[in-house]
């Protein structure tokens, strides 16, 4: 070879390895600068007041306000995530023991039913259930109170149960079926080996999913605010704390309250996540989806009832939106009308031009993020890069308005002021949703083949060529499927972002929030109704042109 072609060749190699040092440094400095030191400021936030250490965030807490508020809290959250548990774990039981067409059709009903945007089951109960509901007023003749402790479980219960149950799947389809064979074969009934095998093998599932949603019914405070009337939680407290008082120090303190139950909800995924890996060669897949377990007698019954009450009130739930965006009550009879898109504000447009925005930008990064982590962490496996990893999956497990306050605390002074921008909000969608392709990219890498890397190696590829040229164009379905639930959950989101917006850089999701804050159902039906057409038309387009590029690669 020409000498100078050599050092050319050489050269070039020397840059390429180099950028792949850049990218891994790049990642690591954004876990720890987005992730991490929003969640020592917030921690440090409730412990310093006017820069001195403090306890007096704590101390109020204590205070027979607080505390009937802690108990509200552990009350509606405790109630409203057993319920929900128990009715997500007979949805799982009956999409795992139906045949392979029921099966994927609940599954992806289940997916459906996930594009939501928040508070629209707290609308279509107040105008199914309210005094002047549809169902109480219109049709029985009754005035009844939807407010209170009761309806925020119950809406509480409607907005996870979709969420529950997709958790729920991956531990029933993960178990060893060997072992729920076998106590067929010696005679167990479906009950006795419903109660003794298959509940102790999902069990750490479902504690996973039990801890996940109390966690997050404890960090609503959206729901409280619409439905729970005099009935007050903490997490409307933290809210109020920020938005209204400006009590940074106490709201912060107040979510910090909230994270032990995270910390168990982790532990419990964790080994969840542990006994799904080891289930290999035995999982649902392995036997060509023929059920193992047929449902039969009351089970049968519970699992199926459970199931289509469920579709039932999401039927609702959706058909009354839609309806609510075109007609009116008021007069008594149900009048189809128009004037509620006549009264959309004209801020609306521009929050859905930069829900759309921030949520492409967030969902393309930090699928790409997930994989960078994933590829790093369990493909090279870089020492330390765990560690890494399992500060990326924080964000997911706490809840959302620490996190969000966490941005607050961290960026709303120099060095990095950044609140009041558009990348204080993109920045928190992207280092939440992280660890969903990263989850996913590491099932994937364990499938792929090493020798593809080697020889791409051998024939002289740099890292970073291998990682462009052969890893990531492996890993397109990946990224799709990432980009897609992503954007989804950036669109809906209201949790985490709620104290980053600031005028003329607000999002739908506020909007419709706002809207059902201050009464105007009309208007925020029209709202809520945008939002899931526009979402539900940019997967569909996605899905489509990653299907078109599938059969174009083949």
């Amino acid at each position: 070879m020409n000498p100078r072609t050599e050092k050319r060749r050489h050269g070039r190699y020397a840059w390429a390895e180099l950028g792949d040092r850049l990218i891994l440094t790049l990642v690591l400095a954004g876990i720890a600068l987005f992730i991490l030191y929003p969640i020592v400021s917030v921690v440090a936030t409730s412990f310093f007041k006017d820069g001195h250490f403090t306890l007096e965030y704590y101390r109020e807490l204590a205070s027979g306000r607080s505390l009937k508020l802690i108990r509200n809290s552990l009350w509606v959250s405790s109630l409203s995530s057993i319920l929900t548990t128990a009715a997500a774990f007979f949805i799982a039981l009956a999409a795992y023991a139906a045949p392979g067409r029921i099966r994927r059709f609940l599954r992806r009903s289940l997916l459906f039913t996930m594009i939501s945007p928040p508070f629209v089951s707290a609308l279509a109960y107040i105008f199914l259930f309210g005094r002047r509901g549809l169902i109480t007023h219109q049709l029985l003749g009754l005035s009844v109170n939807p407010y209170g402790w009761h309806g925020i479980v119950i809406l509480q219960m409607i907005g996870s149960i979709s969420f529950a149950s997709l958790m729920l799947l991956p531990s029933f389809d993960h178990m060893d079926q060997r072992l729920v064979l076998a106590s067929r074969d010696l005679g167990a009934s479906p009950e006795k080996t419903l109660f003794s095998v298959i509940l102790l093998l999902v069990r750490p599932g479902i504690l996973s999913v039990l801890f996940t949603l109390f966690t997050m019914n404890l960090a609503d405070f959206g729901t409280p605010i619409v439905i729970g009337g005099n009935f007050k939680v903490l997490a409307t407290e933290a809210y109020t704390q920020v938005i209204s008082t400006a009590n940074l120090g106490r709201a912060s303190a107040i979510s910090i309250l909230m994270v032990p139950a995270a910390a168990v909800a982790f532990y419990f995924y964790y080994q969840s996540l542990k006994k799904n890996e080891s289930a290999g060669g035995t999982d649902r897949n392995a036997m060509d989806g023929e059920p193992a377990y047929t449902l039969t007698g009351a089970v049968a019954g519970a699992a199926w009832t459970v199931t289509g009450m469920f579709f039932l009130v999401m039927a609702l739930k959706y058909g009354n939106i839609f309806l609510s965006a075109f007609s009116n009550t008021a007069s008594g009879s149900l009048t189809f009308t128009l004037d509620y898109f006549g009264k959309l504000p004209r801020s609306q447009w521009n929050s859905f031009g930069h829900s759309l925005v921030y949520s492409a930008v967030a969902a393309a990064v930090s699928a790409f993020l997930g994989i960078l982590l994933s590829y790093y962490t369990h493909r090279r496996k870089i020492a330390g890069m765990r560690t890494a990893e399992f500060f990326a999956l924080l964000p997911y497990i706490i809840p959302g308005t620490f996190f969000g306050l966490g941005y607050v605390a961290a960026f709303s002074h120099p060095p990095m002021y950044i609140r009041g921008t558009s990348a204080i909000i993109i920045l928190n969608l992207v280092f939440r949703q992280i660890s969903l392709t990263n989850k996913s990219a590491n099932a994937m890498f364990s499938g792929i083949d090493r020798k593809i890397e080697d020889a791409a190696r051998d024939l002289g590829a740099s890292r970073l060529e291998v990682l462009f040229g052969v890893i990531l164009p492996l890993l397109k379905t990946t990224f799709a499927t990432g980009f897609i639930s992503i954007f989804t959950s950036c669109m809906t989101s209201v949790g985490a972002i709620i104290f980053l917006i600031s005028p003329g850089k607000n999002v739908a999701s506020a909007e419709l929030f706002q809207s059902i804050e201050n009464g105007r159902y009309g208007v925020a039906s029209v709202q809520a109704v945008l939002i899931i057409l526009v979402t539900v038309g940019i997967n569909m387009a996605f899905m489509s042109l990653t299907k078109r590029r599938e059969r174009g690669g083949k």
